[in-house]
């Protein structure tokens, strides 16, 4: 499948510059732009740093379209949480002074849309991690347009927090793994960036002797999973005094391609 595009490249590094002759020509274009959140004032609207010393406005009430209070408008404290941070809008009019009055509101009905219409199981999209909880991670599209990665499906090896795999800020490719049409809601996958289990399993060699991370030490187990790759475990005996997360020193005892799984033994810890 194509990537899922919504959200431009460069996002989160660089702000818009615009001259203001140039945004009627953006305006007509509706051209999907980005800047810094310089200011939230009194009344909850957005003064936006466009580049050149020019700012706009994104007006209280084309701040957001989905997280909205009972009078129809985002939350005050919605709006504060945007100051210095970046923010994606079309021009929605030339105001009083020649200042851009700007809409994030319209950017993220679009982005919904997409969700809505276009978007399709298997595809992929980029995205930027925003959010990281014990159970997952809620990562952007666009326009303020949020999808969830379960932490089992940030990798194949088994992990207690997605900080292991991702951290806040980041941008990646994900997988649409489910969508809910009807409420713009989606999931996605992260583990497929790390290959199949046959293309991790051909970088090993039976007798060779690697680098692991120990990932499960329950005794009760038939014993103890080593992550090779975040999409390829292998599996040692049971040894004592071994804890999660810890780094070994592993020697490939054998590779079954038919079954899937891995042997190996223990050869020394860090």
């Amino acid at each position: 499948m194509n990537a899922f595009n919504f959200m431009p490249e460069g996002w989160e590094k660089e702000t818009v510059s615009l001259a203001k002759e140039e945004a009627k020509q953006m305006m007509e274009k509706g051209e999907i732009l980005q800047g810094i959140v310089e200011k939230c004032d009194e009344h909850g609207n957005l003064q936006v740093n466009l580049g050149e010393g020019i700012l706009g406005v994104i007006p209280r009430e084309e701040v957001e379209a989905i997280n909205l209070g009972q009078d129809g408008l985002p939350k005050e404290n919605l709006c504060t949480g945007k100051v210095h941070k970046y923010v994606q809008f079309k021009i929605k009019d030339i105001g009083e002074n020649q200042i851009p009055v700007l809409s994030r509101k319209e950017v993220q009905k679009e982005a919904l849309t997409h969700v809505k219409q276009d978007l399709e199981i298997g595809q992929r999209v980029n995205g930027i991690v925003k959010n990281i909880t014990p159970y997952g991670a809620f990562i952007e599209i666009g326009g303020g347009v949020v999808g969830l990665v379960h932490i089992e499906d940030l990798s194949v090896a088994r992990i207690k927090t997605p900080f292991e795999r991702i951290k806040i800020g980041q941008k990646l490719n994900f997988v649409v793994k489910s969508i809910d049409r009807e409420q713009g809601k989606f999931s996605l996958s992260y583990k497929e960036n790390f290959g199949t289990w046959e293309e991790n399993a051909k970088k090993f060699e039976v007798g060779k002797t690697v680098k692991g991370i120990i990932r499960e030490t329950e005794k009760n187990r038939n014993g103890i999973f080593v992550e090779l790759t975040p999409n390829l475990v292998g599996m040692a005996e049971y040894q004592e005094g071994l804890t999660y997360g810890e780094p070994v020193q592993v020697a490939i005892k054998k590779i079954d391609y038919e079954k899937k799984k891995i042997k190996l033994i223990i050869t020394s810890s860090n």
